[in-house]
């Protein structure tokens, strides 16, 4: 069996929550890259539309990360891998959401993380946690979770880049310089 992943031109944008991976995307997006949506919001968003609650979601931590994981495998699956985007998270973030939450890896993380090589990951620095309908995370949370996401990322052998708190634009020209190197 080839265990060999698919090499892409994709960049991540990852971090905790709340360290301003959707508003570096979007900024990349303005300048004409191709990005994707962040997946877990975008489950939420759906569910409500559905007619559930964030509570009854979260209930059953299991099928939600399934949920969104599930989001992001058919979204990178229907990505060129030769085509440059800047994904806001990737299928890597829902192992370390599985770890934090004590979830088992499942058979469909555990395929989905050996199937594609990402480009090189941009990791934000924390910034101050602002919670909104979708954010559930406390401080400590928080901080567990982006440490969680440096882990998973460095144990994959992706070249990894951190980003360091800076104005939002200086952030994205700071990730659009690291892509020379």
């Amino acid at each position: 069996m080839d265990n060999k992943r698919t090499q892409t031109n994709w960049y991540v944008i990852t971090g905790g929550p709340s360290s301003g991976k959707t508003t570096t995307v979007n900024l990349l997006r303005d300048k004409g890259y191709k990005t994707t949506i962040e997946h877990a919001r975008h489950y939420i968003d759906t569910q409500l539309v559905a007619g559930k609650t964030v509570t009854e979601l979260r209930q059953n931590q299991k099928a939600f990360q399934a949920g969104i994981l599930d989001m992001q495998i058919e979204k990178e699956n229907s990505l060129s891998p030769d085509e440059a985007v800047f994904l806001d998270r990737a299928i890597p973030d829902a192992l370390a959401y599985y770890r934090f939450l004590n979830l088992p890896e499942d058979e469909k993380l555990v395929q989905a993380l050996k199937a594609t090589a990402y480009k090189k990951i941009f990791i934000l620095d924390r910034l101050p946690l602002i919670r909104d309908y979708a954010r559930t995370e406390d401080e400590e949370a928080q901080k567990r979770l982006h440490e969680l996401i440096i882990e998973v990322y460095r144990s994959l052998a992706f070249p990894v880049v951190t980003v360091p708190v800076l104005e939002p634009k200086e952030r994205v020209n700071f990730i659009l310089y690291s892509l020379q190197g």
